[in-house]
């Protein structure tokens, strides 16, 4: 087992890999940017260390001064959480040269899956229905061009190293593919200090559907169910749910299996993602591997009953899955509403300040992830998302009950969220019903009240 991890992240998520590490008797270094110094994961991490401006690519995206502060505290690993570095195969294989367990996937199986267009090609080898596109990297307007005629407009442009809704564009013509393709090259290097763009064709209304795995380095994996993550906006997942309401049992094992061929094809270790997209005739199609811990983790962990995070680092560091995991049940229904400090009534406009007033629910099936309190201000330099807020109950028709009490009693003074927003769409007959595709809030009509 590891003496101490070096957690290369910020915010809940820091907080949340400090957590599982104190259970693990593991002791902990955070690192933060001037920006985040008064962060509750630089609080509770038995060591804390600045790695430089709130600029993300002058501290959290900066690799040798992350490897110099794992080399000063004598971290033996470095958990990388989601999101920056975390499925970067150049820094995973900088830990590796200096001999620093990376708490993720070995560089070669980060290029194979962690980067898009090279994860289709593995799956489709293995027979898993992928969605047409480019084969590999788009090099230039030009190429993305070519490529869209093939495939039939519309089409997607999307980071190949990223995720999260970053360096992604719809494209519906021609006309807008040179747009599209600099601007989201733009943010995929800034996001991801990798600019790699792959394309592919765009499906209608489909439903996108993610299966979470997790591996061992003995060759063992399994599958710990499935996530609804088509409530999107903007390509950014803003409420999950575990079970889906909308795959069959027949296509959730037929999912199941391909996962778990595509992580066997990978020789893949540690917790990850294999994401698909499920069309309105039940045929899904594989859209891209997250080689990572996602943050919608928690809803999957409260219906397995088990700390995802915890079993991540047991396997890597050797310990083989328990045995119970390889005929898991999932039990009733879990709901995750992330909420950003965005103003709902004012075209989601970023609201970075200090919250004056802080209060987060209780009670039975209710779980808060954030690293926020009353007097903490919120940076504007990174992404807006200041909690997690979770549920579990028996049914789904419970859990979103449930979900709505719980989204009345948060108080967040002092700056703007979108919990009215997601109270609405929870409130909405068609989510209650389960009839959703990931263009489910394009449609929906925000409509302000005195509370918001």
């Amino acid at each position: 087992m590891y003496n101490k991890i070096l957690v290369a992240n910020r915010g809940e998520i820091a907080l949340r890999i400090i957590r599982a590490c104190r259970e693990l008797n593991i002791k902990t270094v955070a690192i933060y940017s001037k920006a985040d110094e008064l962060s509750l994961h630089t609080k509770f991490a038995d060591e804390a260390i600045c790695v430089g401006p709130p600029e993300s690519t002058k501290s959290y995206l900066n690799i040798p001064t992350i490897i110099a502060a794992a080399e000063l505290t004598n971290a033996d690993a470095i958990h990388p959480g989601y999101g920056f570095l975390a499925e970067s195969s150049k820094f995973s294989n900088i830990c590796a040269e200096n001999g620093i367990e990376f708490i993720g996937p070995p560089p070669e199986t980060i290029d194979a899956m962690g980067n898009k267009a090279n994860a289709k090609e593995t799956m489709k080898n293995i027979g898993v229905p992928v969605i047409y596109g480019s084969d590999g990297i788009v090099q230039s307007v030009q190429v993305a061009k070519d490529e869209a005629e093939k495939a039939g407009y519309p089409v997607m442009l999307k980071a190949s190293a990223g995720g999260g809704g970053k360096g992604m564009r719809f494209v519906e013509n021609e006309d807008q593919i040179e747009n599209a393709f600099n601007s989201a090259q733009s943010e995929a290097e800034m996001s991801f200090n990798n600019g790699d763009l792959y394309l592919e064709k765009f499906i209608q209304k489909p439903r996108h559907i993610e299966v979470q795995i997790l591996a061992d380095k003995h060759g063992n994996v399994v599958s710990l169910g499935e996530r609804e993550c088509s409530i999107q906006r903007r390509h950014q997942k803003l409420i999950e749910e575990s079970p889906s309401p909308g795959v069959t049992e027949l296509t959730r094992k037929k999912m199941y299996d391909s996962a778990i061929a595509g992580a066997k094809a990978s020789n893949y270790v540690g917790a990850g993602t294999i994401e698909f997209l499920l069309d309105s005739n039940n045929d899904f199609f594989f859209m891209e591997m997250n080689t990572r811990i996602q943050v919608e983790h928690p809803v999957t962990e409260m219906v397995i009953g088990a700390d995802l995070i915890k079993y991540q680092i047991l396997c890597h560091a050797g310990h083989p899955i328990p045995s119970w995991m390889n005929n898991m049940k999932t039990r009733g229904h879990a709901i995750e509403c992330r909420i950003n400090a965005e103003d709902p009534a004012h075209k989601f406009r970023p609201c970075p300040g200090t919250i004056t007033s802080f209060h987060m629910p209780g009670g039975m099936g209710i779980r808060v992830d954030t690293h926020v309190y009353a007097g903490y201000t919120v940076p504007p330099n990174y992404d807006s998302m200041v909690a997690k807020l979770i549920v579990h109950a028996p049914t789904r028709a419970e859990a979103i009950n449930r979900m709505i009490g719980a989204l009345d009693e948060c108080v967040f003074e002092g700056i703007k969220t979108i919990i009215p927003y997601q109270k609405q769409i929870l409130e909405n007959v068609d989510f209650q019903k389960g009839n959703m595709d990931t263009g489910f809030l394009d449609n929906f009509q925000f409509i302000q009240g005195e509370k918001d």
